[in-house]
């Protein structure tokens, strides 16, 4: 027997103005009411940074079967399977982006944003764009930063000193990328970084012990790509010259069973090879997003279409 109960808070638009201080402190309290593990706390100020926060859960219990079986279940016990992703509403007019979005200085450490509400991995601050994900087989977090590759670094090989992670030899260190990998108690882990133009990509995993099977792991030699589209209109995605066109909704929880990690059954999924790949996002209304990713060989990764066409990618395996 299964018992699945789901989940989804969204916290959209935590918005407060600045045209009154009264008005500013009761949206700040409002804020707080809804978020109440700062998981917003963006870095920025949040007299003018809005962010807006989607999570949700799904936890599975399945027990022995009722009638004996030659074949019994892979797996018994519970299993959570979560996702949350955050964006910080930065103005798009360069000025303000500058006067209100901007960092101080990326020569002094960075300072640590509250931990990735689902995987509990750590995050800097500030931030603009994370997602994490904790299921069977992985805790992740992906964080978009305006700090400088050099001070992203910094700020994790510390973070995760402090949680006792061993950093093995054989880290790869350039000018606009990085991967380091890590001994922990709970198994291996992995950091990567790249830059692009305006920001630093910070990719943190941890893989767990749990049996995959092809419903989540990606061909030999490929990667998976899974895609799915959380806006409340159609949207086009376009990746390695494919286009893939998706109804609002669809896919959207990118898995359909939180114990196997199969896909959602309206979403949509390629397999390719591993590398960097230029993806081009597209509402209905016109909204356009272009962006790209590196993805590795032997990893599994969704990526949903954000409220107002902001990609997010988070890491499945």
């Amino acid at each position: 027997m299964k018992r699945r109960t789901k989940v989804v808070l969204l916290v959209s638009g935590l918005l407060v103005a600045a045209a009154a201080s009264t008005v500013g402190v009761l949206t700040v309290a409002l804020a707080k009411v809804l978020d109440p593990y700062d998981y917003c706390a963006t870095g920025y100020s949040p007299l003018v940074v809005p962010c807006a926060l989607h999570w949700s859960s799904q936890t599975t219990t399945q027990g022995t079967p009722a009638i004996p079986s030659n074949t019994p279940p892979k797996f018994q016990g519970s299993y959570t399977d979560k996702t949350a992703w955050a964006i910080a509403d930065c103005p798009q007019n360069a000025i303000g982006r500058r006067l209100l979005c901007s960092v101080s200085s990326d020569a002094k450490p960075a300072e640590a944003a509250s931990d990735d509400l689902v995987s509990g991995l750590p995050r800097p601050k500030p931030w603009v764009v994370t997602t994490g994900k904790s299921s069977r087989f992985i805790d992740a977090v992906h964080v978009e930063t305006p700090l400088d590759l050099a001070g992203t670094l910094r700020f994790y090989r510390e973070a995760l000193a402090k949680r006792g992670w061993t950093e093995n030899e054989g880290a790869v260190i350039e000018r606009d990328k990085a991967t380091i990998t890590f001994a922990t108690k709970d198994g291996p882990a992995q950091l990567r970084l790249t830059r692009q133009v305006d920001r630093t990509i910070a990719d943190l995993s941890q893989r767990k012990p749990a049996d995959a099977d092809g419903d989540i792991l990606p061909m030999p030699g490929q990667m998976r790509l899974r895609l799915g589209n959380g806006a409340k209109e159609a949207a086009v995605i376009t990746v390695n010259q494919q286009t893939i066109n998706l109804a609002a909704g669809a896919g959207e929880s990118l898995t359909d069973d939180a114990h196997s990690g199969r896909k959602s059954p309206n979403g949509q999924e390629v397999n390719l090879p591993p590398g960097k790949y230029k993806v081009s996002l597209k509402l209905a209304s016109g909204t356009a997003h272009n962006r790209e990713f590196e993805f590795a060989a032997g990893e599994t990764w969704g990526l949903v279409v954000g409220k107002d066409g902001t990609p997010l990618p988070v890491q499945l395996y």
